[in-house]
């Protein structure tokens, strides 16, 4: 196990850039064109909103803590960087991404209780048949090549916590910034700990309440200014205060300052700012029957789920 990230096989193999990531998938879909036009599916966030709903079900079925339940979401993501997904079953996937997930966290469960407790959720497409988790638990470790170690951003938001003082409501809303952030493509994108600064911000500039963030993301006025305070610092100056009327200044000010001073890509953080806000936005237009019909097309039609 590597002892920090950058000497780790996540920023070592499985960190890409955007070009990477969508040559990768594009390569994935040409082996097969006609495969991928005979089964449209919905926008890949879309899809990932159902899949981390998903996960979340069936983890607090078996009450496992969060941090499972992230490594999980990378596991499914990153196997789908290497295999295409309508070539799997997802339901077949996301339980064993589970099952290993939990293992690697040192929360272990039971092949039988999660085969179990997957097939109460998903009986059109999980047989009670322990061998086929097991089977794809060798092609997960398979193609992720054993790389299982997950670093996460939870660890980084709670050593930054205490230097911008943040308060407990804070800390909880960027938390659900990262929760959300497995949604996106920003884990194979970025490194953890700008994805816990980027919640940070977002958490000390939107400050709605956890149940009202994904409407208050959308605010054009409070995401321009917020834009605006991280660009101002890529050229290690404050934004003036009259740019930041609607914000919280002394505590925004001191974030910009102090990734103005360090060593911390601010233009990452502006990406990533900007991507989740993207993913609030594309939310609005989920549709949780349309993502399982969409799946349940291709995995009954190509005899997946036996």
């Amino acid at each position: 196990m590597a002892a920090n990230y950058w000497a780790s096989s996540q920023r070592l193999h499985w960190q890409f850039s955007a070009q990477q990531l969508s040559d990768i998938r594009k390569s994935l879909e040409d082996e097969d064109p006609s495969l991928v036009q005979q089964y449209a599916l919905p926008e890949r966030r879309l899809l990932s909103i159902y899949f981390n709903q998903q996960i979340g079900k069936l983890g607090r079925r078996m009450v496992v803590r969060q941090q499972a339940l992230a490594t999980a979401q990378i596991y499914v993501r990153r196997f789908y960087t290497k295999v295409e997904i309508r070539r799997t079953n997802p339901y077949l996937v996301l339980a064993t991404a589970f099952y290993l997930a939990c293992k690697m966290e040192e929360c272990p469960q039971h092949i039988r209780l999660v085969v179990g407790e997957a097939r109460n959720m998903w009986p059109e497409f999980i047989i009670s048949d322990t061998s086929k988790v097991g089977e794809c638990e060798f092609s997960l470790i398979s193609e992720m090549n054993s790389h299982l170690i997950v670093h996460q951003p939870y660890r980084s938001l709670f050593d930054l916590q205490n230097s911008f003082s943040m308060t407990t409501e804070e800390t909880t809303l960027a938390w659900s910034v990262i929760n959300d952030h497995y949604l996106t493509d920003l884990p194979l994108l970025h490194p953890p700990h700008v994805i816990a600064i980027t919640a940070i911000f977002l958490a000390v500039v939107l400050k709605p309440t956890p149940a009202s963030l994904h409407t208050a993301a959308t605010s054009a006025a409070t995401v321009a200014s917020a834009a605006q305070a991280l660009t101002s610092s890529v050229n290690g100056a404050l934004p003036a205060a009259n740019n930041l009327t609607t914000l919280p200044q002394t505590k925004v000010q001191k974030i910009v300052s102090w990734l103005a001073q360090g060593e911390v890509d601010v233009e990452a953080v502006v990406d990533c700012t900007q991507d989740i806000i993207s993913l609030y936005e594309v939310w609005e237009q989920y549709n949780e029957k349309v993502c399982k019909e969409q799946i349940a097309r291709f995995v009954k039609a190509r005899g997946l789920d036996k």
